[in-house]
């Protein structure tokens, strides 16, 4: 018999992933901090639903729960956050660089961050749904 990841439950499983997934992994992580701090500076709660939201999708991908489900709901998370952001106005989030503080502040290297993050997300799906299924995985509907 041979296993499908739905056979396999529900347990950390990081021999599947690629650069790809780690990047994102590192894209969130840093996306969720930031949030988390911000909430921790400025106490707006949607800071703080934010970054959990980031760090708690990347404690399932390593657990392995449906990961292209997560993936395609990641998508429109990370635009809910960059739509607020515009909609706010494009805060700077309290730090800037000396040099140019228009263009490199906590807010644009964080909507930086997403962006990357959405284009690894919008390739993991497209990876994720491209690649066939073995007919021998496939599961029985009977």
């Amino acid at each position: 018999m041979v296993t499908t990841e739905r056979d396999r439950g529900i347990g950390l499983e990081t021999e599947s992933l690629t650069a790809v997934h780690w990047a994102a992994v590192g894209l969130a992580v840093l996306t969720g901090v930031i949030h988390l701090y911000l909430y921790a500076v400025e106490g707006f709660l949607p800071f703080l639903l934010g970054g959990l939201g980031y760090l708690g999708a990347v404690v399932l991908l390593l657990l392995n729960v449906r990961r292209l489900i997560l993936y395609a709901v990641g998508i429109p998370f990370v635009l809910v956050h960059i739509a607020g952001w515009v909609a706010a106005g494009m805060p700077d989030g309290g730090w800037a660089l000396a040099a140019a503080p228009a263009l490199v502040n906590l807010g644009t290297v964080d909507k930086f961050v997403e962006v990357l993050l959405l284009v690894a997300l919008a390739y993991l799906v497209w990876a994720s749904v491209r690649t066939p299924v073995p007919s021998g995985q496939r599961e029985q509907t009977s």
